[in-house]
C-alpha cells in the first residue's frame, strides 16, 4: 500500500493517514482543546469536500480525537482539526501520532478492537467508529477503501467479543461496585438500594444497579433534588429529599455513596440502624467517615477495594491479549491482501482489454486472409493466451516485486488508459 494512486479503477489522492492525540500522551485539559462537537465534526466534513480531500471520517471522545482520511500530507488533516477546534497546530505537534498507510490501518484495528482504550477492552469505541463513519458516508465523503476497513475493524471486534474473554469482567467502579454487591447481598433484587449522589459514578452505578439487580426498591437522594429526580425519572425510581436521608438510611439494606464533597458527608451519627447495612464509598476523596464502623450492623467498602476488583480483571483480560492479536493479524492481513491487489486491478483490467482488441484486430485480418479461417478456434486460444498472459503480470505486481514503477511500466508499454 506504498501510494494508493487507484482503488477499483478511481482516482485516489494521496495516501491514507490516521493523525490524533490521545490519553497517554495528551492530558484531559489537552484533550479538552482538540474535543470536537457535532456540529463541527459536520464542518470539518464538509470543508474537506469542500478542499476535495477524497475520504475522511471524525472520532471525538473523552480520551481521543482523530481523523482518518487521504490526503497528499497529513498536514492537510493537522489543519482541518486545528481549525474547527481550540487546538494549535504546536499543541498537536507535541502529543500527535500521525500513522500513514499500513501503520495507519494497523492503527484503527487497535483502536476499534479496544486494545488501545485507556480500559484495556473497552468496546464502546466501535459503536463511536461506526456513527463516525455513517456520518461520513451520509456526507458523501467515504471510500470503498474506508468502507471496506470499517466493516473489517467491526468483524474483528465481534470476533474478539465473542472468541475472547478480554471485554469480560468489571472494569469501571460503578460496575464493579454492583458485582460486589450482586456477589454479597443475598436476594438482592429485593432488598432496599439508596443511592446518595448522582453525578457521573452515580448515574452509571444507577444504570448498572437497574440492569443487574432487576431490584425495584431503588431511592435516590442528591443535595439537589432537581438532579436526582432528573436521573430518577428515566429510571422511574422514587428520590427522597436529602432532608429525608437519616430516616432513609435506617431502612435500606444497601447504601452507596457518590458525592463529590470534600469532606464526608455520612458519618455514624446519621446510623440508627435495626438491620445490617453494607455501605460502598465511590467518592473521591472519601465520603464515609471510618467513624460507621463503630456501628457493628456496618460493613463498609471503600472505592480503593473495588479497584483491586477491577484490576484483577484487567489482568485476566491481558492475558486474552495474544488470541485478541491473532483475530486481528488474520483479518488484517486478508485486507491488506484485498487493498494491495486493488492497486493494480484497474491495470490488469486495462491491458487484458488491450489485447483482447489486438486480438479481435488480428482474427479480423486472418478471417480475410486465410481461407477456411477458424475463426472458434482462434478465439478459444486467443482467450486463453491472453488469460496467460494477464495472470502473469498480475502475479508479479502481486509479490514482492510489484510497485508503483512496475504498473507504470506496464501503462507506459502497453499505451493503456486507466482513468
Amino acid at each position: 500500500m506504498e501510494n494508493l494512486k487507484t482503488y477499483s479503477g478511481e482516482s485516489l489522492e494521496g495516501n491514507f493517514y490516521a493523525i490524533g492525540l490521545n490519553y497517554k500522551k495528551a492530558d484531559a485539559e489537552i484533550r479538552g482543546h482538540f474535543s470536537i462537537s457535532d456540529t463541527a465534526k459536520e464542518n470539518i466534513l464538509l470543508q474537506a469536500k469542500a478542499e476535495r480531500i477524497p475520504s475522511l471520517a471524525v472520532i471525538s471522545t473523552c480520551n481521543r480525537t482523530e481523523l482518518y482520511g487521504f490526503a497528499q500530507h497529513p498536514y492537510q488533516l493537522i489543519k482541518l482539526l486545528c481549525e474547527h477546534t481550540n487546538g494549535t497546530v504546536e499543541e498537536f505537534e507535541k502529543v500527535a501520532y500521525i500513522y500513514k498507510n499500513h501503520d495507519a490501518v494497523s492503527h484503527l484495528f487497535n483502536v476499534g478492537t479496544g486494545l488501545d482504550s485507556q480500559i484495556l477492552g473497552d468496546f464502546e469505541i466501535i459503536s463511536q467508529l461506526r456513527n463516525a463513519f455513517r456520518e461520513s458516508k451520509k456526507h458523501d465523503i467515504i471510500n470503498p477503501f474506508m468502507e471496506r476497513l470499517v466493516n473489517a475493524v467491526i468483524q474483528a471486534s465481534k470476533r474478539i467479543k465473542n472468541e475472547t474473554g478480554i471485554s469480560s469482567g468489571a472494569t469501571s467502579v460503578s460496575f464493579a461496585a454492583v458485582q460486589y454487591i450482586m456477589a454479597r447481598v443475598p436476594y438482592i433484587s429485593e432488598k432496599n438500594i439508596l443511592l446518595f449522589g448522582t453525578g457521573k459514578i452515580g448515574r452509571n452505578t444507577c444504570e448498572n444497579l437497574i440492569k443487574h439487580t432487576k431490584n425495584e426498591h431503588i431511592t435516590l437522594i442528591n443535595r439537589t433534588k432537581e438532579k436526582a429526580e432528573k436521573v430518577a425519572g428515566k429510571f422511574n425510581l422514587i428520590v427522597k429529599d436529602y432532608a429525608d436521608i437519616q430516616s432513609e438510611i435506617a431502612q435500606t439494606d444497601v447504601l452507596i455513596v457518590a458525592t463529590g464533597a470534600q469532606q464526608p458527608t455520612i458519618s455514624k451519627e446519621l446510623l440508627y440502624l435495626k438491620r445490617p447495612l453494607l455501605i460502598l464509598d465511590l467518592s473521591i476523596p472519601k465520603n464515609v467517615s471510618d467513624d460507621v464502623l463503630k456501628n457493628e450492623m456496618v460493613t463498609l467498602v471503600h472505592m480503593d477495594h473495588l479497584s483491586a476488583v477491577t484490576d484483577q480483571t484487567l489482568e485476566q483480560r491481558a492475558a486474552q491479549l495474544p488470541l485478541a492479536k491473532k483475530i486481528i493479524t488474520e483479518i488484517e492481513k486478508e485486507f491488506n491482501k484485498w487493498a494491495d491487489n486493488r492497486k493494480f486491478a484497474p491495470t490488469i483490467k486495462a491491458l487484458k482489454n488491450k489485447l483482447a482488441e489486438i486480438k479481435a484486430g488480428e482474427i479480423d485480418y486472418q478471417r480475410k486472409k486465410i481461407a477456411g479461417f477458424n475463426e472458434e478456434q482462434a478465439e478459444i486460444i486467443s482467450d486463453r493466451l491472453i488469460q496467460k498472459i494477464t495472470t502473469h503480470f498480475a502475479n508479479h505486481l502481486k509479490g514482492e516485486e510489484g510497485s508503483a514503477e512496475s504498473i507504470e511500466l506496464i501503462r507506459r508499454v502497453f499505451q493503456l488508459e486507466t482513468a
